[in-house]
């Protein structure tokens, strides 16, 4: 029986951030029952730490620095007639890195995490090849296309068309393709008509996302309304923005002293920007984000564009914190209505006045939000169907010895 290569667009360590931490959970899980080396990218210098962090869960690690720029790859993928989300990965040594482990060991699966690493697949591999697409990425950028002009909007729609050509040829030499939701693996199979797509969900760590578990708090007062996420991701950044100028607004109307805290790492010029509006914090990277929701009074969700699970969400379910979501961020979580769902600018100020308006309402509703998530995303029982999918076993604990 071979081993299991994993091949990742980002090291998948420290979990810190949403595509990480789904990395990251299915390498440990796939450590539990196989033998796993790891070649990842790198774009943070403190992800070049991630090495030591998975040396318990990994034999080879080979952890690649990614310097491209976004001007580089773009001018790239117009010569190429490729997508950028492909040139922005073209890296020779990682290539070679590949090519170095399955000459030394014995590989039978190859696990692929995102779309931009199935260009390392050997031209006809002989392993099991699993496709983890996480999110239809080409879906995200026609979006992208209709909301944009000019020749941002052309390079948009090129980018989606391309991609889900390369999506569906991926798609249709792998052992299974997996998506983040039922709903993404359907549009999927829809847009592509692709067979053995499965999805596998993610999951969340409901003892470290724990309102009693011990991390710092942050000393507060007053309605704090908290957004987390990765405040260089365009999806996020529309969000915050949409809200502070849209929304809050509403909110202030009825609670003129609330305040809107936008908690992560790389805040853009944009983000920054916002914490010239009253009412509204930017606190840039934090060392625990548990701290932030604990503090919340509603935890808010407003994405217009959202694909897969969001683990923001989850999250706060978890720290049983109320949350208020737009029904792109809620649509790929079985909530049973433990959280509230609003579409338009009216409809998210209404539920999130509500809850400022009744503590022990939206504490009830936090409650019943984390034991839907104890009941429903612990990442064993998500991660469940790769044990069918890829013809797994959980490893055997070696025996203990007694005595004679």
């Amino acid at each position: 029986m071979g081993d299991i290569l994993f091949l990742a667009h980002r090291v998948p360590y420290p979990p810190d951030r949403g595509d990480k931490i789904r990395g990251f959970n299915i390498l440990k899980f796939l450590s539990a029952r196989k033998r796993v080396h790891l070649i990842a990218f790198a774009d943070d210098t403190r992800d070049m730490k991630g090495k030591s962090g998975l040396a318990k869960y990994t034999g080879n690690r080979s952890i690649i620095w990614r310097s491209k720029s976004r001007l580089t790859a773009a001018a790239q993928a117009l010569v190429k007639y490729k997508p950028v989300s492909l040139t922005a990965f073209e890296n020779r040594p990682l290539r070679d890195a590949v090519n170095n482990i399955l000459a030394r060991h014995s590989i039978d699966t190859i696990y692929v995490f995102s779309s931009q690493m199935a260009q390392y697949l050997p031209a006809n591999p002989r392993q099991r090849v699993i496709m983890d697409f996480v999110d239809m990425d080409s879906a995200k950028f026609a979006a992208y296309g209709k909301s944009s002009r000019g020749p941002m909007a052309w390079m948009m729609k090129r980018e989606a068309r391309l991609l889900q050509s390369y999506e569906r040829s991926v798609a249709k030499n792998a052992t299974a393709s997996l998506f983040v939701s039922d709903d993404e693996a359907a549009l999927f199979r829809e847009k592509t008509g692709a067979e053995r797509v499965f999805a596998v969900e993610n999951g969340i760590d409901t003892e470290f996302f724990d309102p009693v578990a011990s991390f710092k708090r942050i000393d507060t007062t007053g309605a704090l309304i908290v957004f987390t996420g990765q405040m260089d991701y365009r999806p996020n950044v529309e969000a915050v923005t949409w809200f502070v100028e849209a929304i809050l607004p509403h909110i202030h109307l009825e609670y003129p002293k609330a305040r809107f805290a936008i908690v992560g790492r790389e805040p853009t010029e944009a983000v920054k920007a916002l914490a010239r509006v009253p009412g509204v914090i930017v606190t840039g990277e934090v060392a625990d984000v548990r701290g932030w929701i604990a503090a919340a009074s509603v935890v808010v969700a407003p994405l217009k564009l959202a694909r897969g699970v969001q683990n923001k969400v989850l999250e706060a379910m978890a720290m049983a914190r109320p949350v208020v979501a737009s029904a792109a961020a809620a649509a790929g979580i079985d909530h049973q209505d433990t959280i509230r769902v609003g579409e338009t600018v009216g409809e998210i100020a209404e539920q999130v006045n509500a809850l400022l308006a009744n503590p022990s309402g939206a504490a009830a509703l936090g409650q019943k939000a984390r034991k839907q998530v104890e009941d429903r995303y612990s990442w064993e029982a998500r991660l469940a169907p790769l044990d069918t999918i890829m013809g797994l076993r959980v490893k055997a604990l070696p025996q203990r010895r007694t005595a004679a």
